[in-house]
């Protein structure tokens, strides 16, 4: 199996080479990262400015650009064996709940399915992130299984794990996702130079934590795989809009 790996932490975050690590003993992995932290970066493009590639010395590869731009080069350009799976992560912290819309990890994952290839997002969450080992075993685990039971073309999985040791964790869960709280308002400061700066609040605690939710399995010690449409149609919509839509004159 041929997997390429990328993230939004940066080419050098500690998630990404624990989790290169795990899935080089079953696979041929290339690694292509930004060469800095996107978090949040959801699925930005580079449009306006060539991107520009470093190979490292441990043969990864760092891109001046966005989640979405690594994967896209590394299926179109760097990989010398066209990828079987992309894989993004091991994200250092959440994508839960509503978190998926912004997440740079879960939008290097869309990047991989948009090309037509399955793709998984994988997360470690908790408040000091240690255990990065947990969430790579449970990776290399459920890639195994999908070589038997590939994804559907249209649907990647979002995998979190929560932060404790492997010997602690209750197993997995099937999940849909749940819901935070509106985050924190953003915080006014002043600069060294006393001018106006302004930073994001912290997230907003789950709202809808309840069982089946991705919230709750990660809080009971388990880990959540949900699966997840790239489609955004509100089908359960299209009826009533269309009985209101005919009422419109124009």
């Amino acid at each position: 199996m041929n997997i390429l790996l990328s993230n939004d932490d940066g080419v050098n975050a500690l998630g990404i080479k624990v989790l290169h690590e795990e899935l080089a003993k079953f696979s041929k992995v290339t690694v292509v990262a930004p060469d800095r932290n996107c978090s949040g970066a959801s699925n930005s493009l580079t449009l306006l400015n060539p991107l520009r590639t470093q190979t490292l010395d441990n043969g990864f590869v760092s891109v001046n650009g966005t989640p979405t731009d690594s994967v896209h080069l590394g299926i179109s350009q760097i990989s010398k064996t066209p990828p079987d799976l992309v894989v993004a992560g091991i994200n250092n912290g959440a994508n839960l709940g509503d978190d998926t819309l912004y997440s740079g990890t879960i939008a290097a994952a869309t990047e991989g399915r948009h090309m037509g290839l399955p793709a998984i997002a994988v997360s470690l969450v908790g408040k000091n992130e240690e255990y990065y080992q947990t969430a790579a075993v449970v990776a290399a685990k459920l890639i195994q299984r999908l070589k038997e039971h590939p994804l559907p073309s249209d649907q990647i999985l979002n995998i979190n794990v929560p932060d404790i040791p492997l010997s602690e964790l209750k197993g997995i869960r099937v999940t849909r996702l749940g819901h935070r709280h509106k985050a924190e308002t953003m915080k006014k400061m002043k600069d060294p130079w006393h001018r106006d700066i302004y930073w994001y609040g912290s997230l907003g605690e789950g709202s809808d934590v309840a069982q089946g939710t991705d919230f709750h399995a990660i809080a009971n010690g388990y880990a959540s795989v949900t699966p997840l449409t790239v489609d955004m149609t509100a089908y359960k919509s299209m009826a009533i809009m269309t009985e209101w839509m005919s009422e419109l004159s124009i």
